[in-house]
């Protein structure tokens, strides 16, 4: 496996790239209401991205994928993609960015709760969030990717969640999806070493219900095999001298 280290170069333009990413979440999140469409949502972000950041998203063309950002909703896991459905009261939806600014990669989601959300989805949310954040507090130079799985599955297994494993957590730079894959489940001491200079995403997705998905016809959907909620949140971080920095923080989070 071969991860890449970043330069200071590098890590200086995924600082821009990282920052441009959450600025859509926090521009985008007064527009996820109660009657939005996720096309409308998806439109807003990408004028913005586009016109008022100067970047690219990521997203749009990458594989074939149709649109600039994903929503996944209720059941959906992730890569949902925005269309004329109407966000209800009691939705939790999931926005995915990605950004490219001078050619590097910026990456984060956050789970969005629509009108009145009953106390069981909110939960899910709230514990998919703290689980994200905990694996966070496993990175630091020395430690092994298996930490950061084995403290995200544990929380999520003792609230009786389950973790969807067909998805992980990446590298990024130059490229979307980069070495390594970072596991949300796992044992400690397991995995490659995590050195400084790495930079990747931490991105636990959580269920209800059962652990198993499948794909949409569309080719990109991740919904629950049982039907039952799903929660994701995501981060791109960089590996310091002494521990980790949120390269994708948003204000509300500092």
């Amino acid at each position: 496996m071969s991860i890449v280290i970043k330069t200071a170069d590098e890590i200086a333009k995924m600082r821009i790239a990282g920052k441009l990413a959450a600025e859509v979440l926090e521009m985008i999140a007064p527009h996820v209401v109660v009657g939005v469409t996720t096309e409308e949502l998806d439109q807003i972000c990408h004028d913005y991205i586009v016109n008022v950041q100067q970047a690219i998203p990521a997203p749009l063309n990458y594989r074939g994928f149709p649109k600039s950002i994903c929503t996944s909703i209720n059941h959906q896991i992730c890569h949902g993609i925005p269309s004329d459905k109407k966000l209800k009261s009691g939705d939790i939806v999931n926005i995915d960015i990605t950004v490219i600014k001078d050619d590097y990669h910026g990456d984060t989601s956050q789970m969005f709760c629509v009108g009145e959300v009953s106390p069981h989805a909110r939960r899910l949310v709230e514990i998919t969030r703290q689980a994200m954040f905990l694996g966070i507090e496993q990175v630091k130079p020395g430690a092994h990717f298996g930490d950061i799985g084995y403290a995200i599955q544990k929380h999520a297994e003792t609230n009786r969640y389950s973790v969807v494993r067909e998805f992980c957590g990446h590298g990024i730079g130059k490229k979307f999806h980069e070495e390594p894959h970072v596991l949300h489940y796992g044992k400690r001491g397991d995995g490659a070493v995590i050195e400084p200079g790495m930079i990747f995403t931490i991105e636990p997705m959580l269920n209800l219900g059962k652990p198993h998905m499948k794909i949409l016809a569309d080719g990109w959907t991740a919904v629950t095999k049982d039907h039952s909620l799903s929660a994701q949140w995501e981060h791109t971080l960089l590996v310091t001298d002494t521990g980790y920095e949120i390269l994708t923080l948003r204000e509300e989070e500092r």
